[in-house]
């Protein structure tokens, strides 16, 4: 097996030395931070030049957070970012704040187990129960 000379003039070099010497990370535009805590999962991300009005903060079928921002003014300010909410968060808790640039979303946690419930007078009598409860 041979292995390949290194040349520091090659674009494979560059990049190394970027990566290596660069104290800025690469960020997307569109990029959203997310961090849970004990208490709720915070979403945060900066959207500069767009006014309050323009910012929307929903919740799709009680499973996804979705976040847009439409410039009017520049389109290529526009936001759009669609997130599955975990398990046992309180869909009615969430909350919503936009100052400076930066839009600051909070899902509490519920801690209540939500389980379900069968009626025995909805249930047909040819019903076969693989175990019954004692």
């Amino acid at each position: 097996m041979e292995i390949a000379a290194f040349h520091p003039w090659s674009p494979r070099s560059h990049f190394i030395a970027y990566a290596l010497n660069s104290t800025l990370p690469f960020v997307p535009k569109n990029y959203v931070h997310w961090v849970e805590t004990p208490e709720s999962h915070l979403y945060s991300a900066d959207i500069p030049g767009v006014r309050r009005e323009e910012v929307s903060v929903e919740v799709e079928d009680s499973r996804y957070l979705i976040i847009r921002a439409e410039s009017t003014e520049d389109p290529s300010r526009s936001f759009h970012r669609k997130f599955r909410l975990p398990g046992q968060v309180d869909v009615d808790g969430i909350s919503a704040e936009y100052a400076a640039g930066v839009l600051k979303v909070t899902v509490p946690r519920s801690f209540v187990r939500r389980g379900f419930f069968i009626d025995p007078a909805d249930v047909s009598p040819d019903t076969n129960f693989l175990a019954r409860a004692a």
